[in-house]
């Protein structure tokens, strides 16, 4: 940010160049912003800026009058950071500095020396902050609170129709059309010139009205305003409009719920909220008060105590209305490939011009002209048509894109990551079976839950869970809702107050109580739980504490991921076995939790007991197994990825080894391929931090381990690594030398926290990878946004989770998406390349007519431009994907060598052709020479327009035909029967114009009438030879022929780092080497330059 200060004579310098340019140097300030700012004004100090200068944009400083005695009162309220926010004046008022960018309000803080934004006054609140606010906020603080932050809205402006005119008509592209409809102009081309004129202001009114409906639409999305009820700080309940909403106020939330309007702090009760359009998860997830203490707060870490703006609140719940403080407010480069071709052909204009004695004035527009044909104004919006088509498509597939450019960079992916659980599993799990284990040991396995005996693993698998009732219905995670299926117990929670219940269970505040169906000695009696601490993807792990009738019995119960839970007992509860059982289990694909107990202290309060005391010096109870089968889909997906050359991994919070198996199961891991575990450990204050690498199973002897390295590399890819979320942090911060390498080999992520499946996705995208990612929940919403392709399996129409939501619930989508992507690419590239060869084919034909002393007529322009060239750019782009993923991805640089290469064979093909048409009709017996005493459309009509004129609108067709590629990313051709039709027609009608014009036709667009029938028929056979040479040219450069330059050059590396690297592991026979310890100072140094 830099700050600038305004120069009178400046200012009226830069008004008098204006006026002295006509307007010229307002349009270059509104192109370039800084240079506005740098010709007005000069630079200064942030604390005395009228205009900021932020990246490219400017914004003014804006000044807003305080009450007075307000500095005092914000020195109450706040730190010294709200004091210094406003500044006094000689004439004792108090000002409050702040500029808008981007809907957020950044406000001067003098003591920092910079603008911040608002939010900074209330990020250091602690949480016993936030429990001080729900006695409310006095009116007086509110309204100053509301000064400072301004109203909580999404202020989306809409533009009157005269300001969006002006900015639309101030684009480079209507610019330069209204240069060219000018030029048109003074050159005498009304018709053509007009007709342009009206459809650009057709365009251009068709645009303003998609902007604002689009403004509309937004500003109707994001004012979200609705009723809500706070707390004051007399204790009376007051209904205002959210958009009043200041931090720290305290919102009373009804039972039935409401569409939250604000970021908000869950201080009371529980809620049921429906995040689907923030995650893409569409299970309801179960939000608990925010824990006391000194301890910060943050919405991200504190997710499971955070209500975001935007959710559905679909129930209140703990006895009564839950009390929330709000927290945070609502917040031409293909162009330059022709100019080439533009400049060289204005120099050869000029110098024929020069030799036809035609006047200055004259030189002057016919060069100039040429510029308007060899670059086409459409050209940007052309290329956009393929992936408007893809959309279109994707969405009757019943996938929702929200941001449309990253279609393309689907057709780019070369690796794609997927979830494990919901994803390539089934999204729910069936019980099979529960193992209690102790100090003495594991006891035998227990098919079924419910015949377990009664006795703590019974009660902590029927309560430790977050299972809520809506409507009488249980609602929750699938596995959880499996486990208390399987128990046989049943669920209720409190109606009313609840003082029935709490008083039932001494005194305590309950949230929910399980019981068996029928209450004995042998089916175990029924428990309240008093306090839960919901699943955390970051500790792996979730609580609750529950208390018996008359409030006896408090027992805490936890369940989570087995090393977790062992972590969290006495070490003489878990049994011996501990790391043999979970092996077994986890390498036969199941899903295993541990749980865990301890008795708590009845006389401790239940209701604000700290997680930290919670969950420590456990008892271990045992394992619960649970079967989650793959889709019937996954391995087919896999499979056809694996043929396109297109490499997958699994990015899961599960047991590294159930994920092994899951992933043999799905084919990411091959029968005959190995799985080489990679295990780092950080330093400790005994020991250096180590890496090492095994196989699986440890079964390879001595012997073998010297053998089976050198083998590895010789077969590509026959072995695969598996790494943990503890090894992978130990492997980039003390192994960052490793970590490329063991990236580009491991397909198995397992126990990875949400922050470093997003970390994963960075490091990926690092070694140049274009990383696609599928998820379905919250955990994956980092990555699914880090990612280049982002894919959510959810029923939400769209998410702001990832730009593509799929209702499929399996990963059947991706392959689809890739080859939507590559249907998409090969088209723009295709439309690229045509407007490109139209501008250069009519380019040419003026050049050879400028040659002779003429040029084309107006409606001869017209009639290529609208009928031919628009209306074929319209519909080449219909063509659908082909229905299977081909080996190699299409090309995604416009300066490969096939792309500039067949726009230069194709350009020569077209000259030589024209050329050919011209010297054909200069050889017959009745041809006539042209007057050369007149230039241009004086000469009009004549025998060489005509002739160069017919086979250049063949050209325009044949080079339809030419670019559009089909096979092996694209349907062919005939599938795209509108744009076959048309072909059809054009040619029908450009050879009646050829053969037989008719005295109408000819003499509107001044046509000569050749009586030589043969000769017309020539015409016509030299344009069939040009499609055919040209057609012959394309599969040639398909082919590969041009790759023959290439060798001229020798080989080169390859740009993208993962293949620079997998050359060089190819060639280290002894990487990894298994069964050795590393420390950092030993490890082998591969390095890619």
């Amino acid at each position: 940010v830099q700050g600038y200060k305004w120069v009178r004579w400046r200012v009226w310098c830069c008004r008098l160049a204006a006026a002295l340019s006509l307007g010229l140097l307002l349009i270059v300030f509104h192109w370039q912003p800084r240079l506005a700012v740098l010709a007005r004004c000069r630079s200064c100090p942030l604390a005395l800026a009228d205009i900021l200068l932020i990246t490219v944009r400017q914004f003014v400083v804006l000044t807003e009058e305080m009450e007075h005695g307000s500095v005092d009162l914000l020195g109450e309220l706040e730190d010294n950071d709200c004091r210094d926010t406003v500044q006094l004046h000689k004439e004792e008022k108090t000002l409050l500095r702040y500029y808008l960018f981007e809907g957020l309000r950044y406000i001067w803080l003098a003591r920092k020396g910079s603008f911040c934004r608002a939010s900074v006054l209330n990020e250091n609140w602690t949480r016993k902050d936030l429990h001080s606010f729900q006695k409310g906020l006095s009116p007086l603080e509110q309204s100053l609170r509301k000064r400072m932050y301004g109203p909580n809205l999404i202020d989306v402006p809409v533009k009157p129709y005269v300001q969006m005119l002006f900015e639309e008509v101030l684009n480079p592209f209507y610019v330069f059309q209204a240069f060219s409809i000018t030029l048109w102009l003074v050159d005498k081309y009304y018709f053509y010139a007009i007709c342009i004129f009206i459809i650009s202001i057709f365009s251009i009114g068709i645009s303003l009205h998609e902007i604002r409906k689009q403004s509309i639409t937004l500003r109707n999305m994001a004012q979200f305003v609705t009723n809500v009820t706070i707390r004051r700080n007399s204790g009376v309940e007051e209904c205002v409009s959210s958009e009043e909403l200041v931090p720290g106020d305290c919102v009373i939330i009804p039972p039935e719920g409401l569409l939250l309007p604000c970021d908000a702090a869950l201080l009371a009760g529980e809620c049921l909220v429906n995040e689907s359009m923030l995650t893409g998860e569409s299970v309801p997830v179960l939000k608990t008060p925010l824990p006391t203490g000194d301890g910060g707060y943050s919405s991200e870490t504190e997710r499971r105590h955070t209500l975001f703006c935007g959710t559905h609140l679909i129930l209140a719940k703990g006895g009564g209305a839950s009390a929330v403080a709000v927290l945070n407010l609502n917040k031409l480069f293909p162009i330059s490939v022709l100019l080439a071709p533009a400049f060289m052909g204005t120099i050869y204009s000029i110098v024929v011009l020069f030799k036809s004695n035609v006047t200055w004035w004259e030189l002057v527009i016919r060069s100039l002209d040429l510029v308007t044909i060899a670059v086409p104004p459409a050209l940007p919006a052309a290329i956009t048509t393929g992936t408007i088509h893809a959309q279109r498509r994707l969405k009757k597939q019943g996938i929702f894109c929200v941001s449309p450019p990253r279609i393309n960079i689907c057709g780019k992916i070369s690796l794609f990551c997927f979830d494990k659980t919901g994803t390539l599993t089934e999204e729910g799990l069936d019980v099979w079976g529960v193992m209690e284990g102790g100090a003495a040991g594991f006891s035998e396995l227990v098919p079924d839950p419910s015949l377990l005996a009664p006795g703590p693993m019974l009660s902590g698998l029927a309560c430790c869970h977050t299972v809520t009732l809506l409507q009488g219905q249980p609602l929750g995670d699938p596995l959880e809702l499996k486990m208390v299926e399987s128990t046989g117990w049943t669920l209720q929670e409190p109606e009313g107050n609840g003082d029935a219940l709490d008083s039932e269970f001494g005194g305590h505040r309950v949230l929910a109580v399980v019981k068996p169906l029928s209450q004995s000695t042998s089916t175990g009696q029924a428990v309240a739980i008093v306090r839960r601490f919901p699943f955390s993807s970051a500790l792996q792990r979730m609580s609750v504490v529950t208390v018996a009738h008359g409030g006896h019995s408090a027992l805490a119960f936890l369940k989570g991921s087995p090393e977790m839970v062992a972590g969290l007992c006495r070490a003489e509860t878990v049994p011996q076995q501990f790391s043999s059982k979970l092996r077994s289990f986890s390498s036969e694909g199941l899903r295993v939790l541990a749980l865990a107990c301890k008795p708590v202290d009845e006389r401790t309060d239940l209701g604000t007991i700290e997680r930290e005391e919670v969950e420590k010096e456990l008892q271990f109870l045992g394992f619960l197994m649970l079967k989650n089968l793959v889709k019937p889909e996954s391995a087919g997906v896999i499979n056809v990825l694996r043929l396109a050359n297109l490499r997958s991994a699994m990015v899961t919070g599960d047991n590294i080894l159930t994920a092994v198996n899951v992933a043999k199961t799905c084919g990411m891991v091959g029968v005959d391929e190995k799985v080489i575990f990679v295990n780092a450990t950080p330093p400790t204050a005994q020991s250096m931090p180590t890496l090492e690498f095994s196989l699986e199973g440890d079964r390879a002897t001595a012997g073998q381990t010297a053998i089976v390295p050198q083998r590895l590399y010789q077969n590509g890819f026959d072995y695969h690594l598996a790494i943990n979320g503890k090894s992978f942090a130990a492997l980039c911060n003390h192994f960052p030398e490793c970590l490329p390498k063991v990236l580009l080999r491991a397909t198995v992520f397992a126990r990875m926290a949400p922050d470093q499946k997003t970390q994963l996705v960075k490091e990926l995208q690092k070694l140049n990878y274009r990383v696609g990612m599928c998820g379905d929940g919250a955990n994956d919403c980092g990555a699914l946004r880090a990612a280049d392709v982002g894919v959510s399996l959810s029923e939400a129409e769209a998410s702001v989770a990832s730009p593509f939501t799929s209702k499929t619930e399996d990963i059947s989508c991706v392959p689809l998406l890739i080859r939507e992507g590559r249907c998409s690419l090969v088209t723009s590239f295709s439309l690229f390349r045509y407007m490109s060869l139209y501008s250069l084919i009519q380019f040419c034909s003026v050049l050879v007519l400028y040659t002779v002393r003429t040029t084309l007529a107006d409606l001869q322009f017209l009639f290529c431009d609208l009928f031919v060239v628009t209306l074929l750019a319209i519909v080449m782009g219909r063509g659908g994907p082909s229905g299977e993923l081909h080996p190699h991805r299409p090309s995604a640089s416009l300066l490969a060598l096939p792309v500039l290469g067949s726009l230069l064979l194709h350009t020569g093909m077209v000259v030589l052709g024209q050329l050919a048409a011209l010297f054909i009709t200069t050889s017959q017996d009745w041809y006539v020479p042209l007057n050369s005493t007149v230039f241009g459309v004086a000469n009009l009509p004549n025998m060489e327009n005509t002739s160069v004129f017919s086979l250049s609108a063949f050209q325009y067709i044949i080079m339809a035909v030419v670019v559009t590629k089909g096979y092996p990313h694209k349907k062919p051709l005939f599938y795209n029967w509108i744009f076959l039709c048309l072909l059809i027609v054009l040619f029908a009608l450009t050879t009646w114009l050829v053969l037989y014009p008719g005295p109408f036709a000819g003499h509107q667009l001044q046509l000569h009438n050749f009586l030589d029938m043969d000769f017309k028929m020539l015409l016509v056979a030299v344009a069939a030879l040009n499609f055919l040479v040209c057609f012959l040219v394309e599969v040639l450069v398909d082919k590969g022929i041009l790759n023959c330059l290439r060798s001229l050059r020798g080989r080169r590396q390859s740009k993208k780092q993962y293949k620079r690297l997998n050359v060089l592991l190819c060639e280290s026979p002894l990487w990894p080497p298994l069964n050795e310890t590393m420390s950092p100072t030993e490890h082998t140094v591969i390095h890619c330059s």
